[in-house]
């Protein structure tokens, strides 16, 4: 028994070890083996079609049952079943031509968004439905991310505030502030110059280089001040000041959208603490790209939250894929979810969605738009949610896209859209914005990656 056991490991790792190369392998004893180079040349020939390869090395990677997997009838069967096993995905390039590539998780087709919205949209045809699926949705979005643990262990925790800057129409004021101990997230207050009452509009940071420190971002931030709001951003976990506390790497860390969550509400409940002059009835949120996944996720974390302006991101067949923004699987939510489904949960409160042509929110005007607009109709509030689409542009925060959100939070807040006018906004100097500038960090400070991880993995 013991010489039969070792002939079928022995037999098992000659398998995983035979080379991918040369005819002997392709026979029943050597599972058809071929490379992928080959098969793949062997399906261009036989379908008349070019295929590419992208952070693959075919000639390496062997394909067991190769000739097997292959479908007369169609390329598209044919591509499939060779992908598949070898966690492989392909899609059709805009020339016509295919290209393979690693399986991605926070990637699909378009085809596959548009099945992954016919999906939960068969589960409900009335609000009643509807709000059955959003309570399991929200419900499953909150114990997934469940950052209440972390939350600041004291009910005054420490704040560093930096000076305020005086500017035409608005001010400026940086801050850290303490969310676990020893660990600051940092960032700006931008308030308008005159007093009353304002509203809140918190807006979390994507990942372009310069993160909030960028001009685009300052010219949104000011002009929202200008406006009439209270604006107030904050670093991306392992940016900026924070990459002073835990360093880059720190960002693609598991627990990294945690963090960042855990940031945007620690931040929106101590502004609505330390300021009275915001009205708790007017709490919106926005940002682009991974910006606007965690604008979602704070108005999914905290219902205070009144209206969503997100750029460029949510649709249904991309996640975003940097642990920050897709680390925690919220799009498995409800047996099975994406982020327009999501962001529907938010109705019938105002959103303004913006799209462009240029990126994957191409398809937002014709396969999301529709999809999201039905559940506010369930509301009798259709016009309450928007898509102003910029099917020139690319994936960015321009000009464009800054005036789109300026109307609609001028529309929604009682704002005044005469005051946003970017050039009267003073764009200011990276370290002007930074609280750690010099490197100093504050007494008891996290110091590395190590030493955070140390208490939060207790």
């Amino acid at each position: 028994m013991k010489s039969n056991s070792c002939k079928v490991f022995l037999y098992i790792i000659g398998l995983l070890v035979a080379p991918v190369t040369g005819a002997a392998q392709n026979d029943f004893a050597g599972g058809y083996v071929r490379p992928l180079s080959d098969v793949a040349a062997d399906v261009e020939q036989r379908f008349d079609v070019r295929i590419s390869f992208r952070n693959i090395a075919p000639d390496t990677v062997g394909l067991s049952y190769a000739d097997f997997r292959i479908r007369p009838y169609s390329v598209e069967r044919t591509l499939t079943n060779i992908c598949a096993p070898l966690d492989l995905k392909w899609s059709r390039r805009p020339n016509g031509s295919f290209r393979i590539e690693p399986y991605e998780y926070h990637r699909r087709t378009v085809e596959e968004g548009r099945e992954m919205l016919a999906w939960p949209s068969s589960q409900y045809g009335s609000r009643e439905e509807w709000e059955r699926r959003r309570e399991v949705l929200i419900g499953d979005v909150r114990r997934m991310m469940n950052p209440e643990p972390w939350f600041p262990m004291a009910e005054a925790p420490n704040v560093v505030r930096g000076r305020e800057l005086r500017k035409e129409g608005y001010t400026v004021r940086n801050f850290a502030l303490e969310t676990l101990p020893g660990l600051y997230v940092c960032g700006s207050v931008y308030a308008p110059a005159r007093g009353g009452s304002h509203p809140l509009v918190v807006v979390p940071s994507g990942h372009w280089p310069g993160g909030r420190l960028r001009e685009e971002h300052q010219l949104l931030m000011a002009s929202l001040a200008r406006m009439g709001a209270v604006a107030v951003d904050m670093d991306i976990f392992g940016w900026g000041d924070s990459e002073l506390q835990v360093g880059a790497d720190a960002h693609r860390a598991g627990y990294s959208m945690r963090i960042q969550a855990l940031w945007s509400k620690a931040v929106t409940d101590w502004v609505l603490r330390d300021r009275r002059d915001i009205d708790l009835s007017r709490i919106g949120v926005t940002g682009g790209s991974g910006g606007a996944t965690h604008a979602l996720l704070l108005a999914l974390l905290d219902e205070r939250v009144s209206a969503a302006a997100p750029m460029v991101h949510l649709v249904s067949h991309f996640d975003g894929g940097c642990p920050c923004e897709s680390g925690i699987a919220v799009s498995l939510a409800g047996r099975g979810s994406c982020m327009p489904e999501l962001l529907a949960t938010l109705a019938p409160r105002p959103v303004l969605v913006v799209s462009d042509g240029g990126d994957w929110t191409a398809s937002w005007p014709e396969l999301e738009y529709p999809f999201v607009r039905r559940i506010w109709e369930f509301y009798d509030a259709a016009d309450r949610v928007r898509n102003v689409h910029l099917p020139d542009e690319r994936h960015d925060v321009g000009p464009s896209k800054r005036r789109a959100v300026y109307e609609f939070f001028a529309e929604v807040f009682g704002l005044d859209p005469s005051r946003a006018d970017e050039r009267r906004v003073e764009v200011l100097p990276e370290p002007e914005l930074r609280m750690f500038a010099d490197g100093v960090l504050p007494d008891g400070a996290v110091a590395s990656r190590e030493e955070l991880e140390k208490m939060i993995m207790k």
